[in-house]
């Protein structure tokens, strides 16, 4: 079996994805707890807060395990699971590692 680099780029760019979606998630989170200290929030605001953030978290997470997945060449669904939502988290990124993701499908165990 012949080892290319494309899993290889689309793992990495997998995990900046996540990564960015991680920090995006927490800083949501944490900034809205402190604003909500700080200031009387709306309540919709104060429910909206972990609407947004959670699933950054969440889409951030299987990112990140999905690049990981890529970089070892093992679980090809996983790591196909972590492209396609990379697609929500940054799509030019997305496209990318889907892509190479899917075209890498033979380099896979």
């Amino acid at each position: 079996m012949n080892r290319t680099w494309k899993p290889v780029t689309a793992g990495i760019l997998d995990i900046i994805a996540g990564a960015a979606g991680l920090i995006l998630g927490f800083g949501f989170m944490i900034g809205g707890a402190i604003v909500g200290f700080i200031t009387q929030m709306p309540m919709w605001l104060n429910t909206l807060i972990p609407v947004i953030s959670i699933p950054l978290i969440i889409l951030g997470l299987i990112d990140i395990s999905g690049g990981i997945c890529a970089l070892v060449r093992k679980v090809w669904g996983l790591a196909l699971a972590g492209s396609i939502t990379t697609l929500i988290t940054s799509p030019v990124i997305g496209i990318i590692a889907l892509v190479l993701t899917a075209i890498s499908k033979k380099e896979f165990s």
